[in-house]
């Protein structure tokens, strides 16, 4: 199931992304930790690390708020993301678009394409919990 989700999450960032990525691209990754619950509203906060090909590495407080017909409480755990079409870290700052549709119960799967502009993050994690809907809401990235 996991593997299904990261290979869905990864084909839709590549349908979002610039087809051809242009010189002074930087490739990133988010390594996070995320935990929240939900009942028709959803919040989730948790933290994390950016890390880049050009060297650069710093930690992030993330927070996730939307709402939709959702209802679980979930805690992901090393979970993963990958950046495109960031020329800076900065471009990773902010607030992202986001919609899930998720289930789960007692072993929790998470993976999800978010944008901001021309800014795509894929992410990918498991860990425990339970939930059941479709959401949609904000993601926001901010330096610890």
């Amino acid at each position: 199931m996991k593997k299904l989700l990261v290979t869905l999450a990864m084909l839709a960032a590549g349908g979002t992304a610039p087809v051809a990525q242009a010189a002074g691209n930087i490739d990133c990754e988010l390594h996070y930790n995320l935990s929240g619950w939900s009942v028709f509203y959803k919040t989730a906060e948790g933290t994390g690390t950016v890390t880049c090909d050009n060297g650069t590495r710093f930690p992030v407080k993330i927070s996730a708020k939307g709402g939709g017909l959702t209802v679980g409480r979930t805690t992901i755990t090393d979970g993963r993301g990958k950046f495109s079409g960031a020329y800076s870290v900065n471009d990773l700052l902010g607030s992202y678009a986001a919609v899930d549709a998720h289930a789960s119960a007692s072993r929790a799967n998470d993976a999800q394409v978010m944008t901001k502009g021309d800014i795509s993050l894929a992410l990918a994690g498991t860990g425990q919990g339970w939930s059941l809907g479709v959401g949609f809401g904000r993601f926001v990235i901010e330096r610890r």
